[in-house]
This record gives C-alpha cells, structure tokens and sequence, in this order.
C-alpha cells in the first residue's frame, strides 16, 4: 500500500483559495481503507474515489448512483437532496475548536463576517432568554 501524505492539497471553487487539509483522525483512516481497496485494483486511477473495478467515479456517475438509491429507497427528491457540506463543516470546525478563525481558515473565507454569516445560517443566531 501507498503510504498517505501529511497532507492533501485543495483548491476552493469560488475564491481559488489554497489550503492543505492535515490527514488525521477520522480523514485517515477513511483514506487508508480507501488507498488499501484501490491497491486490489489491477487498473490504478490518480482519482481518489474508484469504482469496484478501479474506474474513476465522475461527478454524473455518483448523481446517477445517488438518485438511483434513493428512489430504491422510496424517498422523493424533494425530502432528500445531495447538498455542499461547506456550511457544515465550517460549523463543526467552528464549534470543535470554539475558534471563529480556523472555521474562516478551512472554509477559504477572507473575512471572519463572511465565515459568521456561513455558521449563523446553519445553526441560528444565537440570542438570550426574556427572563
């Protein structure tokens, strides 16, 4: 098996914001368990996700795989939907660390007011009791 670097280098969409993302935690061993699969493929792929035979996943197959699931599953689009994980994520970074900064760090934003409409947005603005 290829061993995982330190690091794994992202781009942002919209700002063409660089970060590097620490490979720790939960993220490696994701990546482990991924990188041992693909080391049972005879085709290797540059691409992270694969498929069972090794073919790279594009961003129409996993659509497709993603609607096919969920009418099996008797859901209707409208009550289940594939979603950006952005807001999430800079809400998790925001409230595990408790740092409004590494939450604008790992989401790519300039500003920390940007950053706080993201988190705002997702889990309310936080406000005190009447009494």
């Amino acid at each position: 098996m290829q061993p995982i670097p330190r690091w794994v280098a992202v781009q942002q969409g919209k700002t063409k914001a660089k970060r590097r993302i620490e490979i720790t935690g939960e993220l490696k061993i994701v990546l482990d368990r991924i990188m041992a699969r693909k080391d049972s493929h005879q085709f290797r792929s540059t691409r992270l996700i694969v498929l069972e035979d090794g073919t790279p996943l594009t961003v129409a197959m996993l659509r497709r795989r993603f609607d096919l699931a969920r009418e099996a599953a008797g859901v209707k689009k409208a009550d289940f939907q594939m979603r950006d994980l952005r807001a999430k994520a800079g809400t998790d970074k925001f409230e595990a660390s408790g740092d409004i900064l590494q939450a604008r760090d790992q989401l790519g934003h300039t500003t920390v007011v940007m950053t706080e409409h993201y988190i705002r947005n997702r889990i309310g603005k936080k406000v005190s009791p009447t009494k």
